[in-house]
């Protein structure tokens, strides 16, 4: 079955994934140009990722109990129906708004998707698939900000905006014209996966934090890096978004190898190796002086994730063969989002305070917390 459903679920993730990464290198720039501060610009990242955190255990416990079909559809025409909410937006405050409903959205996309291929995949395969799945959705993340810089210098930052709207509607339809349901899955042992158990396992707590800590990183990178190019090494928004998807688009080509890589060598490992890997070039990041040093960087840290990333989704499919794949992708996906909700207000706040190079020192000392518990908790 995987070999027949995976190309749709793969090619509805890469659409709309495309579109979000379009508006990656355009939104900080836009909510400047709307006059946000550093604070404000954590509180429009952040706020996406805070309130994609706060309903993803729900959509996770809903997709095990009725469904993933039917909610990865929803929130893929709610995703697209904001771009206008985007072009829209006059202040800070309504770009804030607009990302709250995103993150909604986004609560019954992305782990619903992960859980569907969780569902699908066989025992023993889990790294391969899980890399088959994250290049599609980081292919689709990395070549958006290429389009999107483009479009922006050409045709103005609205067509971005158009863009993602398009994208995600494209992914509706072809989801819910095309994507079966899943058959009945394969971790029903309670009607009502229990949390409180899932939160006994030291796997996941591991597992938690490792994503926790990796991903405000990336958080610091995505929101700041614009910043830092723009105004300190005066880069123009197709450069700013050559960085950006050179180090997503790294990612998702190596993720394919690093899932097999996942299948034949330690995993727990793998995660450690590329967790000092991530946080060795955010540190490096203050120090780069030109374009092609930044592309450096940003090369290496598509190898950081490239390695760890395959190696943390096939052990979440494990557990969730156990708790419920939904809802153990949902706490997984939980981590990312309180990190990259969390980060920028963090970052935000130390860009105002102290200055843009400490948002990337901080986020390389957050990463090297976060691995040092996930060998504990893993132990």
């Amino acid at each position: 079955m995987i070999k027949r459903v995976f190309p749709i679920i793969a090619l509805s993730v890469f659409s709309s994934m495309l579109g979000v990464g379009i508006i990656a290198p355009i939104l900080p720039l836009y909510a400047d140009n709307l006059g946000a501060t550093g604070i404000w610009l954590g509180m429009i990242f952040g706020g996406f990722s805070i309130s994609r955190a706060i309903f993803m255990p729900f959509m996770g416990r809903l997709s095990d109990r009725y469904g993933r079909k039917v909610l990865i559809s929803i929130g893929l025409l709610i995703y697209s129906a904001t771009a206008l909410g985007l072009i829209w937006a006059e202040n800070e405050v309504q770009l804030t708004l607009v990302r709250l409903v995103q993150g909604f959205a986004a609560s019954m996309i992305i782990p619903i998707a992960e859980a569907y291929v969780g569902d699908i995949c066989p025992e023993g395969q889990e790294g391969t698939w899980i890399g088959y799945y994250y290049f599609a959705f980081l292919a689709g993340f990395g070549c958006g900000p290429f389009i999107g810089g483009v479009l922006a210098d050409h045709l103005g930052m609205n067509s971005a905006f158009l863009a993602l709207g398009g994208l995600n509607l494209i992914a509706f339809i072809v989801v819910t014209f095309f994507l079966p349901e899943t058959p009945e899955r394969k971790a029903e042992a309670s009607p009502v996966p229990s949390f409180k158990a899932m939160s006994e396992s030291g796997i996941v707590r591991g597992l938690f934090v490792f994503r926790f800590s990796f991903y405000m990183g990336a958080a610091a990178f995505v929101t700041f890096l614009p910043i830092f190019a723009d105004e300190y090494l005066f880069l123009s928004p197709t450069r700013i978004g050559i960085l950006l998807g050179a180090n997503i688009l790294l990612v998702s080509v190596f993720e394919i190898y690093g899932g097999y890589i996942a299948d034949r060598f330690n995993r727990r490992m793998l995660i450690v190796i590329g967790s000092v890997v991530n946080l060795t070039w955010l540190a490096l990041i203050p120090q780069a002086h030109s374009f092609w040093h930044l592309l450096v960087l940003c090369i290496i840290g598509g190898l950081a994730g490239a390695i760890a990333l395959p190696a943390a989704g096939a052990l979440v499919i494990e557990e969730g063969r156990k708790f419920g794949m939904g809802s153990t992708f949902a706490i997984y996906a939980m981590a990312m989002s309180l990190g990259m909700g969390i980060g920028p207000l963090i970052s935000g706040a130390m860009a105002d305070w102290v200055s843009i190079y400490s948002v990337f020192y901080l986020a390389a000392a957050v990463g090297l917390a976060g691995t040092g518990l996930f060998i504990w908790l893993t132990r």
